[in-house]
């Protein structure tokens, strides 16, 4: 079962890596893909944990992509020339909290998460996770200045 999982997830990859590779980008459900499939295995998920922990991992990111939004939305108005210093001192304090509030987000899911994943479970998604992001910002071409 451990084998046939791990088949799948190198055939999804290379999959996804051709797709990647003829648009230039990722749908979201194509990155969601990759990113699971790259998690699973790095964390050594087993299908069961992969089923429970994916729906309730992709609805953090949504929350997050939603806190990050605002900050960014508050980031915006920072741009006016005519933003006076209360204003900035406002956008400071906002972005900080939502910051707080994504860091909260994240201690609630763990507690989630926990329910069914051991803590060395949870901390090798983590590890996973940061290393998924690396490898994809590896992969960007860079801008030449």
């Amino acid at each position: 079962m451990k084998r046939k999982l791990y088949i799948l997830t190198l055939m999804a990859l290379c999959c996804l890596t051709g797709i990647h590779a003829q648009k230039g980008h990722f749908s979201k459900e194509e990155f969601r893909s990759r990113q699971q499939a790259f998690i699973t295995e790095k964390a050594g998920l087993n299908a069961q944990e992969a089923a429970r922990f994916f729906p309730l991992y992709f609805e953090l990111q949504d929350k997050k992509q939603e806190q990050n939004k605002e900050a960014w939305q508050k980031m915006r108005k920072g741009k006016d020339p005519n933003t006076t210093e209360t204003e900035y001192a406002k956008i400071v304090e906002d972005v900080i909290k939502a910051r707080i509030a994504t860091d909260q987000l994240e201690l609630e899911y763990v507690q989630k998460y926990k329910k069914f994943l051991s803590a060395k479970k949870i901390y090798q998604v983590q590890k996973a996770e940061m290393k998924f992001h690396r490898e994809l910002l590896k992969g960007q071409p860079r801008k030449q200045k």
